[in-house]
């Protein structure tokens, strides 16, 4: 019999699921390793902006079963929607069974206030150009298609994977100021509103940090991505931590543990179906 972690709350973002970048594999090990009381999908986690009837591919469709299996098994599942999946925005506050829809939430943990958001309502790229942010979003997706046939060369030679994403943002000066500009200003209305955490997504860039300024401080938290960082954040015994499937991934979890013998219209069937009685 298989283990698996309890933990209070899992928090990821950033799936992306319908792009190529996606490790919807990866995923799912995690999500076979561990048992939350909540689960907080930060947004992004179907990507309608490069949505397409010729990409959506069986380990894709197995992450969204997963998620469904774990809220009929009684784990709250919230859903806060992002920018990539903004059309799920006009059903914020939707609740289904265990599963809710949100634009944004409070959570009293353990006598301390959390907020949590996805983050792009502060990108201001986003807010005064959307068809450039779009645009972007293409490019990045080809670049991860790319860094993923790189990173498969590099595996088949025994040698480390490489971020080719992340040498880009890195090499920019102003990716990085414009993250520096990203938690400050998270950081500062936290603290100006009382909120001991602030957990959001949408740069794709974990961390786990106290931010300070002459008001006060905070914790600040992002959980990252599963395209190319592979993070989520956890919550157990009144302490975060943030979860990396490449230096914390537990062996032991096989990738399709429930649904190997499913084929894609069993999938499609399986997270479609009506329970008759909830009519």
């Amino acid at each position: 019999m298989k283990i698996k972690r309890k933990i209070e709350i899992a928090v990821i973002s950033d799936v992306h699921l319908g792009t190529y970048g996606c490790h919807a594999k990866h995923l799912l090990t995690y999500l076979n390793s561990i048992e939350p009381k909540k689960l907080i999908l930060n947004g992004d986690f179907i990507d309608v902006w490069q949505f397409s009837k010729r990409y959506f591919p069986k380990s894709h469709l197995k992450v969204i079963k997963k998620i469904m299996d774990m809220a009929a098994d009684g784990v709250e599942i919230i859903y806060i929607t992002g920018n990539h999946d903004e059309m799920l925005r006009k059903f914020s506050n939707t609740t289904i069974g265990n599963i809710s829809i949100v634009d944004k939430m409070i959570l009293d943990l353990d006598g301390k206030k959390g907020w949590f958001f996805h983050g792009d309502v502060f990108d201001v790229s986003i807010q005064n150009a959307k068809w450039l942010a779009k645009l972007g979003g293409y490019g990045y997706d080809l670049l991860t298609l790319i860094n993923r046939a790189f990173n498969w060369y590099l595996e088949k030679r025994g040698k480390e994977r490489y971020s080719l994403s992340k040498k880009v943002k890195n090499g920019v000066k102003g990716a990085i100021k414009y993250v520096n500009d990203y938690e400050k200003v998270i950081a500062d209305l936290a603290i100006e509103n009382g909120y001991d955490y602030v957990v959001c997504g949408h740069i794709h860039q974990p961390k786990m940090e106290y931010i300070e300024n002459k008001h006060g401080k905070t914790m600040y938290l992002n959980s990252g991505d599963w395209v190319e960082n592979f993070t989520a954040l956890e919550y157990q015994f009144k302490r975060w931590k943030i979860y990396n499937y490449n230096n914390d991934k537990l062996a032991p979890f096989a990738v399709d543990e429930d649904y190997n013998n499913m084929n894609i219209k069993d999938l499609i069937a399986a997270i479609t179906i009506v329970d008759k009685h909830s009519k």
